[in-house]
């Protein structure tokens, strides 16, 4: 299987994973000690396909794609360990520990974490289509369930889940086309004039 294919795998496993989660929060799922312990995979996995969506753009991408690429990463993987730290840190702790941690530099890294994939995200989507390379819906879902996805403390609950599964809905959308591309057509994408994908 090509690493493009494998991206795409993780890429489904990183939406269906999404959608879980948002239903774990919502109630729509039982809170369980296998639900918790697979939600941080939501954001690994997403770190793959996401590696794999750009090496697909990355000839039509430029230096944007680049950037964009290394903050997106950059910020999955701090989301990874957030949600770790969430799950199977933060629960045997007492409450007075984890409000003083919160307060104080475990908080601001948690806020720099945010940052830093808000802006991965747009910068990464804007890339993906000025590339002409994936689907510009999928990536515009992704782009717009992330932002509320990224700021889980800042916007009403509601609202984060459904950019959960928003962003899930992109995700989806556009590892499909990963998992289509083929190696001849990655190479040609590189050289050709840019257009949309459908």
């Amino acid at each position: 299987m090509s690493v493009q294919r494998v991206a795409a795998v993780a890429g489904f496993a990183c939406a269906g994973l999404l959608v879980v989660n948002a239903a774990r929060r919502g109630g729509l799922l039982p809170e369980t000690a296998f639900t918790h312990a697979i939600a941080p995979f939501a954001a690994l996995t997403g770190l793959l396909a996401i590696t794999g969506i750009y090496l697909l753009i990355r000839a039509r991408a430029g230096a944007l794609g680049l950037v964009g690429y290394v903050l997106n990463s950059a910020g999955l993987a701090g989301a990874f360990a957030v949600e770790y730290t969430l799950h199977f840190v933060f629960p045997y702790l007492g409450g007075g520990t984890v409000s003083g941690l919160l307060a104080g530099g475990t908080g601001r890294a948690f806020l720099v974490t945010s940052a830093v994939l808000l802006v991965g995200v747009v910068t990464f989507s804007v890339a993906a289509v000025r590339s002409g390379v994936m689907p510009v819906v999928g990536v515009v879902l992704y782009a717009v369930g992330m932002v509320p996805g990224s700021l889980r403390n800042v916007v009403p609950e509601p609202v984060y889940l459904g950019g959960l599964v928003m962003a899930a809905v992109g995700v989806a959308w556009m590892v499909t086309r990963l998992w289509n591309a083929e190696e001849e057509p990655m190479v040609a994408l590189g050289s050709r004039g840019a257009s949309p994908a459908g």
